[in-house]
């Protein structure tokens, strides 16, 4: 069932133009090697033709836990998604809660309201 959601939700968000064509991460067919190779041609580029570049690196990976809920349902809708697809998204990401538990003792049962499970 996942699979077909994602499926429903790049393609709309692919017809929305939502992720640009330079989108690699999470994209069939591209990947970490495909943008390394397309972001060292850019470069090759620019310094064969004299130009200086500067690069910043950024670490995005714990990015997904921060995602508000809200949010993100509000993005989709601006990106077009609308019916049942929405309401799976919404239902999936509804009703989750965790806790902490140290040494044994555990906290009390709160929502998950940011995040992507």
């Amino acid at each position: 069932m996942e699979q077909f959601i994602l499926g429903a939700l790049t393609k709309c968000v692919q017809d929305n133009q939502g992720i640009r064509p330079s989108q690699h991460g999470f994209m069939k067919g591209r990947s970490c090697l495909t943008n390394l190779s397309s972001f060292y041609d850019q470069v090759t580029h620019l310094v064969d033709g004299g130009k200086a570049v500067d690069v910043t690196y950024l670490d995005f990976s714990k990015a997904f836990d921060m995602v508000s809920h809200s949010i993100l349902l509000e993005k989709l809708v601006a990106h077009g998604l609308n019916g049942c697809t929405l309401c799976w998204v919404k239902n999936w990401l509804e009703g989750q809660a965790q806790r902490v538990v140290v040494n044994g003792v555990k906290s009390s049962w709160r929502p998950v309201t940011s995040g992507v499970p």
